[in-house]
């Protein structure tokens, strides 16, 4: 009997490894309907022309540290890696999907457990006693047509799911700590900027209130100073509470308090750096970003899902089986002569299920065109990303330089003017207005450099890059 087992289970092994996915269906093509190229602008400043040694995909293999130059943001960054909680929870996720899987992954092979049994029976007849001693394999499912493979392949998919999950939230938290950190710095540098205003408007409004005791000039004069320092101490107020926020978003993200060496002291230009992309790069680098990867793998873990359903219609073999020992006295168990054996084949065949598996196998299929339009759509949300990124690297640097330009010109003109109204040749009106055109295009200087910061981190995020550490 032993030899028939033997035979048996190989021949169950050998159907099994011929029939376990030939019910599912092929992997269904993605058709996001994107270009091959980035459309690039037509406008591109001198930084964005580089060579062809740039690698295509460079983007999503720098790592972090070699991406940002600031030494105090990298150190913020690796304590956010290592605290934050909501990247805590994607991790222990991670774990959690990994152990469903190696549940789901013991359907595959036999559970074979050791039995141990006591019996006494009595009544009329003497009582007698009998003992067996067993290892026993139960309800062990022949997988003739792929089901319980499917299922495992389900939940290995979503495992490999969960973990590009993580790897995105790792690609946002830590641009989000460098926006964080770059709006924490331009808001500081608002604040210097508004108080140092504040303190010259303070000592224009004290020598206008002089004058004006002397007659030199009128009420008006001092009026329209003084609308111009008040205004100056509310821009600072308002960007001191601005800066306390930063703080607060900061040590959320670092998950504790951050140092204060760490903290920016100045807003520096280059914080971070990425080389441009060169102009032949195709498009297909998006499928390296762990959101689309993501999206991808619960495309497969719902196309082997319909599989499964496809293999519930089919007949299912499941094996019970036991071989041991039984005998009357506890000492004589083991004997010779004692051994015993069962096997017991179970086939269950669906005729009637009231529709249900038709039902689930058309909620799997469904689930499947869910997961392939969502595939689709995570590219198409890709590919916008990245070309609005590669539109504002132009646009902003544009903007940076006629600011730049602005606030040398503003300032020139604001000079002119204090001149003019000194020597009574301008209102004070036309003072007042040179210096509010002054302040306004100093504050939109910094509000641009921040913009450009944050468009370089947000063009190296949605590549993919930011996952690693170190370049390899």
């Amino acid at each position: 009997m032993s030899r028939f087992l033997h035979a048996a289970l190989a021949l169950g092994l050998g159907v099994v490894a011929s029939g376990c996915a030939m019910l599912e269906p092929t992997l269904p093509e993605a058709q996001p309907a994107i270009p091959a190229q980035w459309p690039l602008p037509a406008m591109t400043p001198p930084a964005a022309v580089t060579s062809t040694e740039v690698e295509p995909a460079a983007a999503a293999d720098i790592g972090w540290r070699d991406f940002f130059t600031d030494a105090k943001l990298e150190e913020l960054i690796a304590r956010a890696l290592a605290n934050n909680r909501d990247l805590r929870v994607a991790v222990l996720n991670v774990q959690r999907t990994r152990e469903l899987y190696r549940i789901q992954r013991a359907d595959r092979v036999p559970t074979i457990s050791a039995e141990g049994a006591l019996v006494r029976q009595g009544g009329d007849a003497p009582v007698t006693e009998s003992y067996t001693a067993n290892l026993a394999v139960t309800q062990f499912e022949l997988d003739l047509w792929g089901r319980v493979r499917n299922l495992s392949e389900s939940a290995l998919q979503r495992y490999f799911a969960e973990e590009e999950a993580r790897r995105s939230t790792q690609l946002a938290l830590i641009a989000e700590v460098a926006y964080v950190y770059l709006t924490l710095a331009a808001d500081q540098e608002q604040v210097r900027l508004a108080e140092a205003t504040l303190q010259t408007r303070e000592e224009a409004l004290a020598l206008t209130r002089k004058r004006h005791e002397f007659g030199a000039v009128s009420a008006l004069d001092v009026y329209q100073s003084r609308t111009l320092t008040e205004g100056a101490r509310a821009e600072s107020a308002r960007f001191a509470g601005r800066v306390a926020e930063d703080l607060n978003a900061l040590n959320l993200l670092v998950g504790g308090q951050a140092p204060a060496e760490l903290l920016p002291a100045s807003f520096a230009d280059q914080v971070s750096g990425l080389d441009p992309l060169p102009p032949g790069l195709p498009s297909e680098v998006l499928l390296r970003r762990p959101d689309i990867l993501q999206a991808e793998r619960y495309l497969r873990a719902s196309n082997a899902n319909i599989g499964a359903a496809r293999a519930a219609f089919f007949p299912s073999i499941t094996l019970t089986g036991a071989v041991g020992a039984a005998s009357d006295e506890m000492s004589t168990l083991f004997d010779a002569g004692t051994g015993t054996w069962s096997v017991i084949p179970r086939v269950s065949v669906p005729i009637f299920e009231g529709g249900r598996l038709r039902a689930n196998l058309g909620a799997a299929t469904a689930d499947r065109d869910i997961a392939l339009a969502r595939y689709e759509g995570a590219i198409q949300q890709g590919f916008r990303e990245v070309a609005d990124a590669l539109a504002l690297t132009a646009t902003l640097a544009q903007q940076r330089v006629a600011l730049e330009q602005l606030v040398d010109a503003a300032k020139r003109a604001e000079e002119l003017s204090v001149a003019r109204y000194e020597a009574g040749r301008d209102s004070y009106l036309t003072r007042l207005e040179a210096q509010r055109t002054l302040y306004v295009a100093q504050q939109a200087l910094i509000a641009t450099r921040l913009a450009e910061q944050n468009n370089r981190i947000t063009l190296y995020k949605v590549l993919g890059g930011g996952w690693q550490e170190r370049t390899p």
